[in-house]
């Protein structure tokens, strides 16, 4: 045949990819070569398999070998369904479940926190306040950007086989046990600077205790979190549900409550043993950064997280940064009597949003995946911010998603300011001035995440970032600050007005 037919793919709404030159209906003369009508052409839709190979280019070449093609059959294994082709109701009922569990379980870390914040740790070495919003924004970083990871690689099939899903897994656990050491470690840095510099006092004892504090809770929490994540995305897919819709939610159900509970349990342990055993806390500390270089020989043997463990540290040392700051916040406002109740709250309204734009990145990360790599099908990647409009109101599946998900903060945190008052958590009473106050926080704060979300992963995908490894970092971080400072400002403006006054208990 000396005809050449030019293959154009297009980029459709739900993911998959057609031939261009197949859309129309084409001239006989444009389908006939030389060797007249006898030419047959067949119109295949191209399809990627399990494996990430397109048949289309498999068959195009057989074809062009041999006539004996015509009898070759390509075996298909079964087909994941796309994870895309979803209604509103769909993407509400799979992601509601998990919402609410995530909800409760910052619920029960809010009320943690508010008991715990009168223990002698949290009362004499201060700084562990500000390793609050860190440790449990980096679980968030680290076990959110693995449930993203991992969802994109069950939803393009890299996980069907078992040795493909075990290599997955021993090398992302791994990788994520590296991460979680290293920003543990500068996460305690950051709190000695932050304690040091407002009050000009620095403690040689109390920065080990902060030191080995922070990274037997990242490696702990890490370690458990992790492996709750891989059962969930292999569960959720043999389920048939959207990995993306429920994993990152429940990566946060457990999260916040075992990180505190462990950071909680930890510092008061160490410091109980910091005058009589002295040398307790830098022998903690020595023996999990001992274990890097096992976690990084074991990460560099997966390609799919040898690329990560080199170029991955960037966000999620910046995430960790600006949750610092969202953590010097709350050690400036939690002791202040026209706070009191802020304690209770500050994980539920950080861990709401973190929770709701990290299935939005989840989602608009695997939609582009599906349409090439990071850097490809620049039409699906703009380079300036997106208009509001075209955020929440377009018809696209995205937009589609991002406005189911604001549309639960309201309902959703009815729910846990009443749990939080059934169980006589913060100190407070719900006014209706305050449940406005703060649900005008909640919602502005996941407004502005949404926006950032659609812009940040998009941008990233342009500039040949996978966004499931660098964009959940900072938006979770961005989450935590600005969660932490709205809510302080409105406890602020509550206290101006008078709302607070009568509220607050002993």
């Amino acid at each position: 045949m000396t005809s050449t037919l030019e293959q154009k793919e297009t980029p459709q709404a739900n993911g998959a990819v057609v031939a261009g030159d197949c859309l129309g209906s084409p001239e006989p003369e444009d389908l006939l070569g030389s060797e007249g009508p006898g030419v047959e052409v067949v119109v295949l839709e191209s399809r990627a398999n399990a494996k990430g190979v397109r048949e289309e280019d498999a068959l195009l070449e057989n074809g062009s070998q041999s006539n004996e093609s015509d009898d070759t059959s390509t075996e298909r294994g079964p087909e994941p369904p796309s994870p895309l082709k979803e209604t509103s109701f769909s993407i509400g009922l799979q992601v509601l479940f998990p919402f609410l569990l995530a909800g409760f379980g910052t619920v029960a870390a809010g009320m943690v926190l508010d008991i715990v914040q009168h223990w002698d740790v949290f009362k004499y070495v201060t700084e562990v306040f500000i390793l609050v919003p860190a440790l449990l924004g980096l679980k968030g970083n680290l076990e959110m950007t693995l449930a993203s990871r991992l969802s994109t690689a069950a939803n393009i099939g890299q996980m069907d086989t078992p040795k493909e899903l075990w290599k997955m897994i021993t090398g992302n656990m791994a990788l994520i046990q590296v991460q979680a050491t290293v920003v543990g470690f500068l996460a305690s840095i950051a709190a000695v600077v932050f304690g040091w510099i407002p009050d000009g006092h620095f403690s040689l004892a109390h920065a080990v205790l902060l030191c080995a504090s922070s990274v037997a809770t990242a490696f702990i929490a890490s370690l458990v979190l992790g492996m709750i994540m891989i059962g969930v995305i292999i569960g959720s897919r043999r389920m048939g549900i959207n990995p993306d819709n429920v994993a990152t939610p429940i990566a946060a159900s457990l999260g916040d409550l075992i990180t505190l509970a462990l950071l909680s349990g930890i510092s008061w342990g160490l410091y109980k043993e910091l005058e009589s055993k002295a040398y307790v806390n830098p022998l903690v500390c020595a023996f999990f950064i001992s274990l890097l270089p096992i976690w990084v020989i074991i990460a560099k043997r997966s390609s799919a997280t040898r690329e990560v463990l080199y170029s991955g540290w960037e966000p999620v040392i910046i995430a960790m940064a600006i949750s610092s700051v969202g953590g010097l916040i709350l050690d400036r406002t939690v002791s202040d009597p026209n706070f009191a109740g802020m304690a209770v709250f500050t994980p539920v309204i950080n861990g709401v949003g973190g929770n709701l734009v990290a299935v939005q990145a989840s989602r608009i990360s695997t939609y582009l995946h599906m349409s090439g790599v990071p850097g490809d099908s620049p039409g699906t990647a703009p380079r300036r911010c997106p208009s509001p409009c075209s955020t929440f109101f377009s018809p696209d599946v995205n937009s589609r998603s991002a406005r189911v998900l604001f549309l639960l903060v309201v309902p959703g945190h009815l729910v846990f300011l009443y749990t939080i008052h059934s169980m006589q958590g913060g100190h407070t009473t719900l006014t209706l001035i305050f449940i406005v106050f703060y649900m005008t926080a909640a919602l502005l704060q996941v407004l502005i995440l949404l926006y950032i979300a659609d812009w940040m992963v998009h941008w990233m995908w342009g500039r040949h970032l996978d966004p499931d490894n660098f964009s959940i970092p900072y938006l979770t971080a961005l989450g935590d600050l600005i969660g932490t400072g709205l809510l302080a400002l409105s406890f602020h403006v509550l206290w101006l007005i008078g709302d607070r006054d009568s509220d607050v208990g002993d």
